[in-house]
């Protein structure tokens, strides 16, 4: 649905007071900050990754005795696997803070924020708390005799 040319200039009117008001807050809601941390992080994650890799070549090449060639293999092994857990939950989990994420709505600075879980239309959800759902089917099972 689109938003009326009213809309959209109090809208703007919004984010420039926003800005003014508190720009931490709206840098925040950006996202940029958090966007260059976790890209940062997946490029760390990137190199110890490739270290880890040329450890465990080293240890492979190097002709050592077997005792150290097997530690520096898992030392490699270790290296390399810190550095791929760190690049991908930098890739999955972009900020260390839970940021909210934005979706650009082609116009303004800020964009639409969502909130919660996408929509599954295959998924009914009552709306109600876990707990009262639960003690509405115990009370159901109750009522029928099970």
């Amino acid at each position: 649905m689109e938003l009326s040319e009213e809309e959209l200039r109090l809208l703007e009117q919004m984010e420039r007071a926003l800005v003014e008001e508190d720009p931490k807050l709206a840098s925040t809601l950006r996202g940029t900050s958090f966007q260059r941390a976790a890209r940062r992080r997946m490029v760390l994650g990137g190199v110890i990754l490739l270290a880890g890799i040329g450890l465990l070549i080293v240890a492979v090449l190097l002709e050592l005795s077997a005792v150290v060639q097997t530690v520096v293999g898992v030392l490699g092994f270790v290296v390399m696997l810190g550095g791929a857990i760190l690049a991908l939950t930098s890739a999955r989990n972009p900020g260390h803070v839970t940021a909210p994420k934005v979706r650009a709505s082609g116009r303004g600075s800020f964009g639409v924020v969502d909130g919660g879980r996408p929509h599954r239309p295959g998924r009914q959800r009552s709306g109600s708390p876990f707990m009262e759902r639960m003690e509405e089917r115990w009370r159901r099972r109750r009522e029928r005799g099970f």
